[in-house]
């Protein structure tokens, strides 16, 4: 039998204040002498100073680097820091954590997660989204070592990108209804448990929905554990099949053709919306659950023009070939992508 490895975090802490913790957390880790912290120009204010002052209480040596963007030219200004570091700490939101994992991976060395939003799963998973000249590209990474979600934090975060993170969750029902059917059509490797975690995530996110409210530490708590577990589902699968589908490309796609894109959780939420009906589920629901939350269900609330989500629908299938999912090899034509955004009312 092939064997197979799949990793995951050896500790997760979330809960108010437990930054103030992070550098005993790091030597229970068996980390010692040197630390690089990876933070954003903003999320450095916000959470990166703290992680510094924890790290220099518990007696390392720590060095920052900033950057603003998850590109490659980031990845690299990380990779020359790193050299003299026992671990390296991702302190941000999820282009911070991707860049800090993709170069951590890329110099074997620890990553230690620290997100200051809520806004998608890459806080914990075994991928980072980089962009590149045309769009994203998902890079596969190692996963943290650790967790450390200071909820506090992610509840004073804008709560746009709770709702974010919360429709990101929401997406893994259609992703999983494309990995099915790539299984039946393609015979497409498929893991029971991995899809089972992953439709178990959407719905404590559904279940909960009444419940999540801006201001309400608790509610950050709910998400977070949800987007960890996603993250966990996609460790387990080995690929970010359990919550990437259809919806995510849709999603891709409006980044290359829109003048000012949306969050990604939000356009993922969106999709989600449109690949159901496609499906033949029961896409009301799931516009109703994203109206609870808070997040966009229109091409006007997500900020872009009608015509640029008719544009997406239309070139989703190519962003990745490889991944057979309801959209087939051909994609949508222009006349039903319009048909498609107006029977769910997108536009």
């Amino acid at each position: 039998m092939d064997s197979k490895t799949i990793q995951m975090p050896r500790e997760v802490h979330i809960g108010p204040n437990v930054l103030d913790d992070i550098g005993e957390i790091c030597k229970n880790l068996r980390l010692f002498d040197e630390a690089l912290v990876v933070s954003g120009y903003h999320t450095f204010d916000v959470a990166g100073k703290l992680t510094v002052e924890a790290l220099e209480k518990s007696d390392f040596g720590v060095e920052v680097v900033k950057v603003k963007d998850a590109s490659m030219e980031s990845v690299e200004k990380v990779q020359e820091r790193i050299a003299n570091a026992s671990v390296v700490l991702g302190v941000g939101g999820g282009k911070i954590i991707d860049v800090a994992k993709l170069a951590s991976t890329n110099a074997h060395n620890y990553f230690i997660s620290v997100p200051t939003t809520a806004s998608h799963d890459g806080i914990a998973s075994p991928m980072a989204s980089i962009k590149n000249d045309i769009g994203s590209v998902s890079k596969s990474a190692n996963s943290p070592m650790a967790v450390v979600a200071d909820t506090g934090i992610i509840n004073d975060s804008p709560f746009r990108l709770i709702a974010s993170g919360c429709a990101d969750i929401v997406s893994n029902y259609t992703a999983i209804k494309d990995w099915k059917l790539a299984y039946r059509l393609r015979n497409e490797p498929y893991s029971e448990s991995a899809a089972a975690l992953s439709e178990m995530t959407a719905k404590l996110i559904i279940n909960s929905s009444d419940s999540i409210k801006e201001g309400l530490e608790e509610s950050a708590r709910i998400v977070v554990k949800s987007l960890f577990s996603s993250g966990m589902a996609i460790s387990i699968a080995g690929s970010s099949r359990p919550a990437s589908g259809s919806e995510h490309l849709f999603s891709h796609a409006l980044d290359r053709v829109a003048k000012k894109p949306a969050l990604h959780g939000e356009q993922c939420g969106v999709g989600t919306i449109m690949m159901m009906h496609l499906h033949g589920g029961d896409w009301r629901s799931i516009q109703n659950i994203l109206k609870t939350i808070g997040a966009p269900t229109t091409a006007a609330e997500l900020g872009v023009d009608d015509d640029e989500i008719i544009e997406a629908l239309t070139i989703a299938h190519t962003i990745r070939p490889e991944r057979y999912t309801i959209l087939g090899d051909n994609g949508l034509t222009r006349d039903a992508a319009i048909k498609l955004a107006k029977k769910t009312e997108v536009i």
